[in-house]
């Protein structure tokens, strides 16, 4: 059986953690990195039992934070485990069914949250199933402006997040305070919202926007009138190209994974599987190289597939057989993967893993549906604004499969 420790330190650099399961201690200092110093240890334990009643044996992942005072040390076991099915996944059912909640689970999530989950997607299609359904309570194994907009279109129902701290470093990128400034600068100008944004930034968008429907929302849009397409740059490029505007003024934001996946490694990943589809989110730092590699015949274009996470996997019920890359957050995989079994999904970066997305566990799954803890509120008067903004972009058109 595998497990996964997670200890946190908390102390100086060069903290010394010890990690103990039955007669097994192993301690490592760790180096001084920066704000966050990570180690690994591999080796061989015997079986012990964790907080989730959980056997583990052999390797264990240590992350240590710097600035602490105590060490907790929490057991995860991987879906590889045999044990995971019948302990935490009946509790969390149990306690859904007393709680009248439902679990809604982002694409990015590790896949035993996936699997748990009611539905599983991008954040607004989920957002909007969620406000559809009697649950009381709402679980959003997500991040942090996901919770905010499940909590904005349920605004009756109690909106959990397993944990608070899992943030968005693109709906970081612009503040409500950054963006009314923006405004100021530009009377007149609408305000085009990724909905990968907080609720305080939606209260002062004219209308919101996912990676399927940008296009659309844009061209809806007077074309004498100025706009401001926040926060992220590699879609606000996308959407430019594609309706051909110049009065477009574009935040340079972006998430930080997505970010990541550059045009040399899609280059290297295309050239090593020449006949691979390509299936690109807008968000990615690769996409306008993709486009360019496109036109330089460099990449057959109609290999080219720019897609919102919904839309890989409506491709991915056309591409069943053969090597298929994929450029967005890993976590996608598994959702590939089981829509079509025989084809052989490729991340072009495989480090792409968003950590705020993994800090969702399912010892926080059965806690925060045990305690009803980490309640997500959002001010009756900013979720009414960001309500509308949401509610324009439905009227313009579908919204598709989000982000």
């Amino acid at each position: 059986m595998i497990a996964i420790a997670m200890t946190e330190t908390h102390g100086s650099a060069g903290t010394t953690a010890a990690t103990r399961r039955g007669a097994t201690t192993r301690t490592r200092t760790t180096r001084p990195t920066g704000r966050m110093t990570i180690f690994t240890i591999d080796h061989a334990i015997g079986p012990a039992l964790t907080s989730m009643c959980s056997p583990a044996s052999q390797s264990v992942s240590s992350g240590v934070k710097i600035g602490a005072s105590s060490v907790e040390t929490d057991v995860i076991v991987t879906d590889r485990a045999d044990y995971i099915g019948s302990m935490w996944t009946d509790e969390v059912r149990k306690l859904k069914r007393e709680r009248n909640a439902v679990i809604l689970a982002h694409n990015y999530q590790i896949p035993e949250i996936q699997d748990i989950a009611d539905f599983t997607g991008d954040s607004l299609a989920l957002s909007r199933i969620a406000a559809d359904t009697d649950a009381d309570v709402i679980v959003f194994c997500g991040v942090h402006f996901m919770a905010e907009s499940a909590k904005i279109l349920s605004p009756d129902k109690t909106v959990l997040i397993p944990d608070q701290d899992a943030g968005c470093s693109l709906a970081d990128s612009i503040t409500a305070k950054q963006l009314q400034q923006w405004k100021d600068e530009h009377p007149g100008a609408v305000v085009v919202s990724y909905v990968n944004t907080t609720a305080d930034v939606k209260a002062l968008t004219d209308v919101c926007c996912t990676s399927s429907n940008a296009v659309e929302v844009v061209d809806s849009i007077d074309p004498d009138r100025e706009i401001l397409f926040c926060p992220d740059q590699f879609l606000g490029a996308h959407v430019k190209r594609l309706t051909g505007r110049e009065n477009i003024r574009i935040w340079a934001g972006e998430c930080h994974v997505h970010a990541g996946i550059n045009g040399k490694e899609l280059a290297e990943q295309a050239s090593a599987h020449p006949d691979a589809p390509l299936y690109i989110h807008p968000e990615c730092g690769c996409a306008n190289s993709a486009i360019f590699l496109a036109g330089e015949g460099v990449i057959q274009p109609e290999r080219v597939h720019m897609l919102s996470t919904g839309g890989m996997l409506d491709q991915a019920d056309r591409d069943t057989e053969g090597t298929v890359l994929v450029a967005t957050e890993v976590g996608m995989l598994h959702q590939l993967r089981k829509r079509a079994p025989l084809a052989d999904f490729q991340p072009v970066n495989p480090q792409a893993s968003c950590r705020y997305m993994k800090m969702i566990t399912p010892e926080k799954l059965v806690r925060s549906l045990r305690d009803l803890r980490d309640e997500i509120t959002v001010p009756e008067d900013v979720a009414a604004k960001a309500r509308q903004s949401l509610e324009r972009m439905i009227a313009i058109g579908t919204p598709g499969s989000g982000e």
